[in-house]
C-alpha cells in the first residue's frame, strides 16, 4: 500500500494527464474519465497535489486531445473516422445529428455537447467532419471542459474524505466495483431513453458520478438530424 501510494503521489498527475489526453484525442480507453478527474481533485483536498496546477494541466491535456481529434478528422484521418468510427458508437447518422445540433447552437451548442455525457465522444470528431471553424471550435471546447472539470473537481474536492473512506479497505478494488456499478447504471439509462447499448458504453467511458448519471437521464443521448457533411469514402 505504501508502494501505490508513493506511485500516486511522484506520477499521479501525470498519469491522469496522458489518459485523458488519449482518451480527449479519441482513443476509445475504457476507463471513466470523471473517475480520473475525481480522484485526482479528492489528492488535491488531501494536499498531495496542488489543486490549481492540476486543474491546469489536465485542462490543458483535454483541449491538446480535443484539437488534436478535431484536426485528424477534418483531414489526415477523416476517411478513418467515417469508416470505422461506427464501431465505437460514432455512425454516420449519429454524427449528423450532433453536428447539426452545433451548429444550431453555436460556441455555447458545443461547450453544452461537449458537457453532455453521451454526447461528448461525438462532437468533436462531427464538428472536424462538417468543417466547424477553429475560431468557433476552440473557444466552445474551452468552455465546456473547463465546466466539466471544474464540476468533477468540486465534487471530488467536497467528497475527498467519503471517498477516502469507501476506499480506505482496498483502493485498488474500489476503482472497478464503482467502474462497474457506473455501466451498469448507463445500460438502465440507455434502455429506459431506447438508445443502444454502445451508446451506453462510451457514455459511461465518459463519466459514471451521480452527477453525470442524472444529466444523462434527462439530457438527450442522440439529437436530431439536420446536416450531411460530403462523404469521405
Amino acid at each position: 500500500m505504501d508502494s501505490l501510494a508513493a506511485f500516486l503521489d511522484a506520477y499521479g498527475v501525470a498519469a491522469a494527464c496522458a489518459i485523458m489526453l488519449v482518451k480527449a484525442a479519441g482513443v476509445p480507453v475504457p476507463i471513466p474519465g470523471d473517475v480520473i478527474l475525481l480522484a485526482t481533485a479528492a489528492r488535491a483536498a488531501e494536499g498531495k497535489v496542488a489543486l490549481w496546477f492540476a486543474f491546469a494541466v489536465l485542462l490543458a491535456a483535454l483541449l491538446l486531445g480535443g484539437a488534436l481529434q478535431f484536426y485528424l478528422a477534418r483531414g489526415p484521418a477523416r476517411r478513418v473516422v467515417v469508416k470505422y468510427g461506427q464501431r465505437v458508437g460514432l455512425t454516420e447518422q449519429r454524427l449528423e445529428r450532433v453536428a447539426g445540433s452545433v451548429r444550431r447552437g453555436g460556441l455555447l451548442g458545443i461547450g453544452v455537447a461537449v458537457l453532455t455525457p453521451g454526447v461528448r465522444s461525438a462532437v468533436v470528431p462531427a464538428c472536424g467532419l462538417t468543417g466547424i471553424a477553429w475560431r468557433l471550435f476552440l473557444p466552445g471546447l474551452a468552455l465546456g471542459s473547463a465546466v466539466d472539470l471544474g464540476l468533477h473537481f468540486a465534487i471530488g474536492y467536497a467528497g475527498s474524505s467519503i471517498l477516502a473512506t469507501i476506499a480506505q479497505p482496498s483502493p485498488l478494488l474500489i476503482i472497478p466495483i464503482l467502474a462497474a456499478l457506473g455501466l451498469a447504471a448507463w445500460l438502465v439509462v440507455a434502455r429506459r431513453r431506447h438508445a443502444s447499448a454502445t451508446v451506453a458504453f462510451n457514455a459511461w467511458a465518459q463519466a459514471t458520478c451521480p452527477v453525470c448519471l442524472s444529466l444523462g437521464s434527462v439530457a438527450p443521448l442522440q439529437v436530431e438530424p439536420a446536416i450531411r457533411w460530403s462523404r469521405a469514402v
